[in-house]
Parts: structure tokens; sequence; C-alpha cells
């Protein structure tokens, strides 16, 4: 028993080692040759003393410690990419596209890689080309800001040198190198690199012309000379062939008047045909300028229309964009006085029906009151304004100013009524009398406000009221 014991105790620390060394050696990891092993977590400090953010390892391996530490890899496959710069502005002020293909890649330098694991750890392959096309559209649109169309065209190798000098500082930044600058043919919108081809073509064709006149006419003075040199000596034979005679000095002579009108005739011909070829070639030439300085103006006259045309067409859309703004301030303003309007006039009705509830609530307590009587209600509500009511009639005739009244009374008339009295009397039934209000009202006056009284006959008399202010 004991023997067993053992033996199980030994298996057990035999297999706690093997995890151990297991677990050791699964936390070894080797970086391959076309990757970064990018350790991060607690990876120490830098040479100033501050905690590096990553460890980069390029060709070699490295152990993982369990639980502070951490690992990725980045690809070092390089990316490819067209970058189609369009209207790019180049110094002369115009616009060119250059479609180029650009080759990046992380790079491995100690710095540039630790950049690298700074910035694009974790970011997919699209993610980091688009960065770098970003990058490379910005560096490209200020290389060509400062160089001419003509150097651009013709001198590819600076162009080439620029770009891949600016690029690669800003690409290092990131963490990427450039690997290769491919750029196609460039062009321009406006034509300008077409008539600059038209120039130089006509140029080397004109060229071509002129020394092929220039060829010519050596050969016409050759023949001129070797044709000369054939009839002096011919002449120099002759006439030591003749010598001492006169019949050869008379060949001699007139084979020299000959040469010398033949020498004559060459020169004139050969003077002529370069006259003439040197016209040709500077007709030809002043054809080719005036053709190119055609171009240029069609060139300018093209790009002063272009900017008026995008002036023109910037003020138009602000114009548009102004007129739009100010009618949704106008459309937002007549909005808000609707719904203010509505708020309201939502308000009053609210306010109205609250008061007609209110109103028929007290109504209905009023006839409780009455005893159900909806007469004796309304008797009561009207003996409760009454007072009201003879204010109102006293206030009619409060305020009426008489200056100067004159009755001339001549007696009672068919009634039996004097003018005074009818006038007085009919002043005040211009006044409803009580009585008269609560008869109206279904009311009688109670006797302590009066009964109702006979009129009686007024004595004939003549009145003069005067106003209290005179």
């Amino acid at each position: 028993m004991d023997n067993f014991v053992i033996l199980l105790i030994v298996c057990v620390i035999a297999v706690i080692l093997f995890a151990t060394i297991v677990a050791i050696l699964s936390r070894y990891r080797k970086c391959p040759s076309d990757k970064i092993l990018v350790v991060y977590g607690k990876v120490g400090t830098d040479e100033n003393g501050m905690p590096r953010s990553a460890k980069c390892i390029h060709g070699g391996a490295a152990f993982i410690v369990p639980v502070i530490q951490s690992y990725q890899y980045l690809d070092l496959t390089p990316i490819s990419m067209n970058v189609d710069l369009r209207n790019a502005l180049s110094k002369q002020n115009i616009r060119i596209n250059v479609p180029s293909r650009f080759t990046v890649g992380i790079s491995t330098e100690p710095g540039v890689m630790q950049n690298a694991a700074e910035r694009l750890l974790g970011l997919k392959l699209a993610e980091i080309q688009e960065l770098a096309r970003d990058i490379i559209f910005g560096q490209l649109r200020l290389i060509i800001a400062t160089m001419d169309i003509e150097e651009i065209n013709a001198d590819r190798d600076k162009f080439l040198i620029a770009v891949s000098k600016n690029v690669e500082i800003e690409l290092k930044k990131i963490g990427l190198r450039l690997i290769n600058v491919n750029v196609t043919d460039i062009t321009d919108e406006s034509g300008y690199l077409d008539a600059l081809g038209k120039e130089a073509a006509a140029k080397a064709v004109n060229d071509a012309k002129r020394s092929v006149a220039e060829k010519n006419r050596d050969g016409e003075i050759g023949q001129a000379n070797a044709q000369q040199e054939q009839r002096v000596q011919v002449a120099a034979a002759n006439a030591a062939a003749i010598e001492g005679e006169n019949e050869s000095r008379v060949a001699v002579a007139e084979s020299e008047a000959l040469r010398r009108e033949r020498e004559a005739e060459s020169l004139r011909r050969a003077t002529a045909a370069e006259a003439v070829q040197q016209a040709k070639a500077k007709q030809e030439a002043y054809t080719a300028q005036q053709e190119a300085e055609l171009t240029r103006a069609e060139l300018e006259k093209a790009t002063q229309k272009a900017d008026i045309i995008v002036k023109t067409q910037i003020a138009k859309e602000k114009a548009e964009i102004d007129a739009e703004a100010e009618a949704e301030v106008i459309r937002r303003k007549a909005r808000g006085e609707a719904d203010a309007i509505f708020a309201r006039m939502e308000a009053e009705a609210k306010g109205n029906q609250e008061i007609l509830v209110r109103q028929a609530e007290g109504m209905r307590a009023i006839v409780e009151a009455a005893g159900g009587d909806a007469n004796a209600a309304v008797k009561l509500l009207i003996a409760e304004k009454l007072e009201d009511l003879v204010a109102i009639q006293v206030e009619a005739i409060k305020n009426i100013k008489i200056d100067k009244v004159t009755v001339w009374d001549s007696g009672q008339n068919a009634e039996g009524q004097t003018s005074t009295a009818g006038f007085l009397s009919g002043m005040m039934k211009a006044v409803p009398p009580l009585n008269e209000l609560f008869k109206q009202a279904g009311m009688e006056l109670p006797e302590l406000l009066g009964k109702e009284v006979p009129e009686t006959e007024a004595e004939h008399v003549e009145t003069e009221i005067v106003d209290d202010g005179e």
C-alpha cells in the first residue's frame, strides 16, 4: 500500500512537471521571416526610462510571459495599390492627371518598426492600404504644385526622386516604407501636353528638312568642285600637249573661258538652291511658330473661360444655398408661430370649456337650492343682479347735460297733461322702469319698493331748467 501511494505521488509530480514544460514551450514564439512579432504588455523601459508600448522582433524568437504579456504578428507582404491622382494643380495653375501605382510594405527598421507596432497593429490589409493611399495622395499634390508640367513630363527621374523622398518620409511616420513607384502617362484636360508634343514634332520636322537642304547644297557644291578639278586637269593636259602652238593657246583660252562660264553657272545654281532652301526652312519655321502661338492663345482662352465658369458656378451654388437656408428659416418660423397659435387656441378652448363646466355646476347648485324649480332659480339670479340693474338705470341719465329748457305751456292736451308734464314724463319713460323689468322676468315688484300709480294731470306751468354750471 505504501509503495502504491509513493508511485502515485511520483506519477502526479511527473505529470505536473510535464505540463509545466509543455506550457513553457507553448509560450515560446518564433517569428517567421515574412512577419514581425509584436510583444505587448509589460515589456520593460526604453533608453529614457519610460515604459515601452511594445517590443518588435524580426527574424528571431521570444518567450511570452503568461498573464502580463501577449503578442500579435505584423505581415510584411508588400501592398500594391493604384493611385489615380485627378485634377492636381501644377505650378503653372494647370490641372493634370497623374495615374500611378505604388508598392509599400511594413518597414523592418528598428524605429520605423516601432511606429508600425503602435499605429498599424490590429488593422486589416484594406485599412492599411487606404491609410497609405491618403498619405500618397497628399504628397503627390504637394510635389506637383512645386513643379512645371514640362519638368514633370520631361524629367521623370527628378519627379520620381521627389515623390520617393517626400512619400517615404511620411510613410515612415506610420511604420511603412516605399518599395516601388511606377508613373504612367501624364495627361491634362486643357490639352497643354498635346500642344507641347505638336510643337516638338513640328520642330523635329523643320530640323530634318533643314538638314536635307544643307546636304543637298553640299552635294551640289561638291559636284561642282569635282567638275571644276576635272576641267582644270584636262585644260592643263591640253595646254601641255599643244604648248608653243597658237592653236593650243586658242584652245586653252576657249577652254578657260568655258570653264569660267561653267563655274559661274554652277555657283549661281548652288547659291540659288541654297537661298530657296533657306527660304523654305524659314517659312516652315514661321508656320510652326504661328501654330504654336495659336495653340497657346486657345489654351489661355480656355483657362480664363474655365476660371470664369467655375467662379460663376460657385456664386450660383452659394446663392442657392443662402436662399434655401432663408426659406428654411421662414418655414421654421411659420411652423413655430402656427404651433404657438394652436397652443394658445387650445388653451383658450380648455379655459372656456372649464368656465362653461363651472357655470353649469353653479346653475345646477342654484336649481337644487331652489328645490328643483328652474323659474325660482332664474328669479334668484335676477334678484342677485337687481342692484346692478338699478345702477345701470341711474347711470343712463346720470351724466345728461341740459344747458337750458324753455317750455311755453298752452294748457292741457287731449289727455289732460301739460306740455311740461309730457316732456318730463317722456324723458323718464325713456328709462325702462323696474316694474317692467320684473314683469319681463316673470316676477312682481315687492310692495316695499312701491306700487304702480295712475298718472295724474299735471298743472300748466312754465319751467326753465338751468345747468348747475350756470
